[in-house]
């Protein structure tokens, strides 16, 4: 005797509990608004009450999209008093929930056309793109408080600086707008980031206006700071933060190096230069750079060899602090990380419609990484600092 085989189609059953549950959700809403109209005229529908305080016109329909589908809202006309529902604002299409998940699909870095996908899939309809563009709006909002909030980690010893060069549209015409970025380690050796703002370009104004902008904000105690040879960025260092130092970054400084010497030789001068930079002391470490150029120059590298001479004085300021620190402020590699993070996302979204946007979805994405990777994660060990001054003022 054959046994009957009962096969069951998946994809059938889990539609058919959507739509239950879909349905659920349109009838539990109906429901409590039919209760609050019930509720404002102190009457049921039909009922004669001399405590009426209005009347009943119909109900008019509207499309609410919820986590569970989309659902068709029956709202109660009443006449004589007015209706508004705390089931739902006023003029509202979507639940918070479902804003919610489209904000942070689009800052995660999915493409405006993928989200149009992933809502139809879900919820079975579509969001435009203007709509997305909306929502973003009141995230920006959040994300403008955090950009100016106060700075309240006391003293900010180090502080890393660089400008990512974005895309965007400037009366018709694409240009490079540069966002100006400002991480630093403050005195519990936790890293935090201080800021972003928009600087048209990396110019002397730019970097004198982010930095002023820092200090009013709270910025303070800082003995060192990171980043690329830029001279707009190092002349407003000096004006606003003169008894600052000023290190900069070896990586970049191998790369400039590396422009003007051959592909075959490039891992034989990368080996040289790593050894200026492997000495115990700053001392050494000139004496080194000193024996290099004259390698250099007997090489024929003439350009190179000029480059590390007039250049390297810059990236051996970092052996004026501990040396337990040394490899963590001799290179801006904590902003680097976070760039090539930005620029994964930014790459999705190409060019820009202005300057607001794009720092708005980089602050979005800064405050993100600092949020869920460097809270509970000490940078740096920063009793070696303390320890290193107070013996300087011994000294003294």
């Amino acid at each position: 005797m054959s046994e009957k085989i009962v096969q069951l189609n998946e994809e059938v059953i889990k539609g058919q509990i959507r739509e239950l549950v879909r349905g659920s959700v349109e009838e539990t809403l109906n429901g409590l608004l039919e209760a609050e109209a019930e509720n404002l005229t102190q009457a049921a529908r039909y009922e004669r009450s001399e405590e009426r305080q209005g009347y009943r016109s119909g109900h008019y329909s509207r499309n609410l999209t919820t986590t569970s589908g989309d659902v068709t809202l029956n709202v109660p006309r009443l006449q004589g008093i007015s209706f508004e529902t705390a089931v739902i604002e006023r003029y509202r299409r979507r639940e918070s929930s479902v804003e919610e998940a489209l904000i942070e699909m689009y800052l995660a870095g999915v493409s405006v056309r993928r989200v149009e996908d992933i809502t139809e899939a879900l919820w079975g309809s579509k969001v435009s793109p203007s709509t997305i563009s909306e929502l973003n709006k009141k995230a920006y909002v959040h994300i403008e408080d955090w950009r100016n909030r106060p700075l309240q980690g006391g003293k900010y010893p180090y502080v890393y600086v660089d400008g990512i060069y974005l895309r965007r549209n400037w009366g018709g015409e694409y240009q490079n707008v540069a966002v100006l970025v400002a991480i630093a380690v403050h005195e519990d050796g936790y890293r935090e980031v201080l800021g972003a703002a928009e600087g048209m370009k990396e110019d002397k104004a730019s970097w004198v206006s982010f930095f002023q902008w820092l200090k009013g904000r709270g910025l303070d105690g800082v003995k060192l700071i990171v980043g690329d040879k830029c001279p707009g960025m190092l002349e407003a260092s000096y004006e606003v933060f003169p008894q600052a130092k000023y290190q900069r970054c070896i990586v970049r400084f191998y790369r400039n190096v590396f422009s003007v010497v051959p592909k075959s030789k490039v891992k034989l001068v990368a080996k040289m230069l790593k050894a200026i930079h492997a000495q115990e002391s700053k001392k050494a470490a000139r004496e080194k750079a000193k024996a290099m150029v004259a390698e250099l120059q007997a090489m024929k590298l003439k350009e190179a060899a000029k480059k590390i001479e007039d250049g390297v004085e810059e990236t051996l300021t970092y052996a004026d602090f501990p040396s337990e620190h040394w490899t963590r402020i001799r290179t801006n590699n904590i902003i680097e990380r976070l760039n090539r993070e930005i620029r994964r996302r930014t790459r999705v979204v190409g060019c820009f419609p202005d300057g607001n946007s794009a720092l708005m979805l980089v602050c979005a994405r800064l405050r993100h990484v600092a949020g869920t990777q460097w809270d509970n994660k000490k940078y740096m060990n920063m009793k070696h600092l303390e320890a290193t001054v107070e013996d300087a003022s011994f000294a003294g």
